[in-house]
């Protein structure tokens, strides 16, 4: 199957009704990843964030101070990303230019797969997540403090991704039957550059900034945050 084929596949899969539930959303990331092949970076972005949804969804509605929030959160933060695939296989001008620089190296072979991984969630968690947070408050009709229970989950997931992140960048480079292994000494040295605690902060932070802001200030603003993660995404992919 060649890389258009394929492309229309995803497509079809990911223009479809909106995930509503988290196992709609985990449905959808297996589709794709059956039908991407190894040598497709987005692969391996779709592969992680599978690996880490399934990880947090393990966790009962009762671990969780308000369920309900952080799974429509997690729900509408899926359907950005799947919304930027859709978007760039189209050729849509209006698909962030922060998913760039992994779109536009999903075929290069001298960049491994934690590469594209990281690339993926630097793209993902620096531009979506933010908005991702304003749609699902807007619809909750919440806007959750720092000390309140949606922030408190918030960073209960931020320590489950801190937890789990490493091991799962380690099975991408190493543990898959029939891949060749790669470079897993990379993986202390690209958490470095890029931390996911951090990111995700961070983007809790630029959405309450994103609050006090319309119109032309608002635009200015996302569009100047697109362009930093574009950077760092690339920065992200350079080739060992």
């Amino acid at each position: 199957m060649n890389g258009a084929t394929t492309d229309q596949k995803v497509l079809a899969i990911v223009s479809g009704a909106a995930p509503a539930t988290i196992a709609d959303v985990i449905s959808t990331m297996q589709s794709i990843d059956d039908l991407l092949p190894g040598q497709d970076g987005l692969k391996w972005f779709n592969r992680l964030y599978l690996m880490v949804t399934r990880e947090v969804d393990q966790n009962p509605a009762s671990a969780w101070s308000d369920a309900a929030w952080l799974t429509r959160l997690d729900v509408v933060f899926a359907n950005l990303y799947f919304s930027a695939v859709a978007g760039f296989i189209e050729g849509d001008a209006g698909t962030p230019s922060s998913w760039d620089a992994l779109f536009a190296a999903r075929q290069r072979q001298d960049v491994d797969r934690i590469q594209f991984a990281l690339a993926g969630m630097n793209a993902h968690i620096n531009h979506d997540l933010s908005l991702a947070l304003l749609q699902t408050d807007d619809e909750l009709h919440v806007t959750p403090a720092r000390n309140s229970p949606q922030h408190d989950d918030f960073e209960r997931v931020n320590g489950l991704l801190e937890a789990v992140l490493p091991s799962a960048l380690e099975t991408l480079a190493t543990g898959i039957l029939g891949e060749i292994a790669q470079d897993a000494g990379k993986i202390g040295r690209l958490l470095a550059i890029w931390d996911v605690r951090v990111a995700r902060d961070l983007a809790w932070d630029f959405a309450d900034h994103l609050r006090g802001l319309d119109g032309l200030a608002r635009s200015f603003a996302l569009e100047a945050q697109d362009k930093v993660t574009g950077a760092l995404g690339r920065s992200l992919l350079v080739a060992a």
